[in-house]
């Protein structure tokens, strides 16, 4: 991983971190993560960080980026108890999104949560949103997901302290859509985007001017992206 240097101006609020491979994607966004942001910014890698995927499936989409997140930001241990069900291990600790709208829960399609609890004797597992517990019945995990990584149409409404955002041209399809414009337009504090000059460009072309996509545009004009996390 090459030296991540400390921008010249302060007050930046927008980096681009280059990554030709899916891999080595993968691999910057971790790091990213777990280590440069919590260092640099002090947030709080699972609380305060969201990664906002163009799409769900690929290396660097949100499903992948979901169990690769959860390894390094919470392994948990041999004795730590944990839950499988519909494809994902939920154990305490886990970031998770409420996927549907549960009225009898009062939990709603996009709520972030907390595993707080788990009850292997009763079934259930407690979640935490906004400071109120909330029990799930283990077969009612179909109602949520993890959420280290969520798709940028998941995150519609929603805004987060810091984002990071793959941009890779395995998204061209998404990309077309100007997705990206809404991942970048959460990140209240902080935007990160790790990929290619390539996908970026092709995200902004035609999109209309705004804060911080003119300043995408005003670099790739120029024909460099800020490189002070490199």
């Amino acid at each position: 991983m090459p030296e991540w240097t400390t921008a010249k101006d302060a007050k930046t609020d927008f980096y681009f971190v280059e990554a030709d491979e899916p891999e080595d994607a993968l691999a910057k966004i971790i790091e990213v993560v777990q280590h440069r942001i919590p260092q640099q910014f002090g947030f709080d890698p699972v609380k305060d960080v969201q990664v906002l995927c163009p799409m769900n499936r690929g290396g660097v989409g949100a499903r992948s980026l979901n169990v690769e997140l959860q390894r390094v930001l919470n392994p948990g241990g041999p004795d730590q108890p944990a839950i499988e069900r519909f494809g994902s291990t939920y154990r305490l600790g886990d970031k998770v999104m409420q996927i549907v709208n549960d009225y009898d829960k009062d939990v709603f399609n996009g709520d972030i949560g907390y595993v707080t609890g788990l009850d292997m004797d009763a079934n259930e597992i407690v979640m935490d949103f906004d400071s109120r517990p909330v029990v799930y019945a283990f077969g009612e995990l179909d109602e949520v997901m993890l959420s280290y990584a969520v798709s940028i149409h998941k995150s519609q409404g929603s805004e987060y302290p810091a984002v990071v955002i793959p941009v890779m041209t395995q998204h061209y399809a998404m990309l077309e859509r100007n997705l990206l414009y809404t991942g970048v337009t959460r990140g209240k504090s902080l935007v990160v985007l790790v990929g290619q000059k390539k996908a970026v460009a092709i995200a902004v072309r035609g999109v209309k001017n705004r804060q911080r996509w003119s300043k995408l545009r005003e670099w790739l004009t120029a024909g460099s992206l800020p490189s002070s996390w490199t």
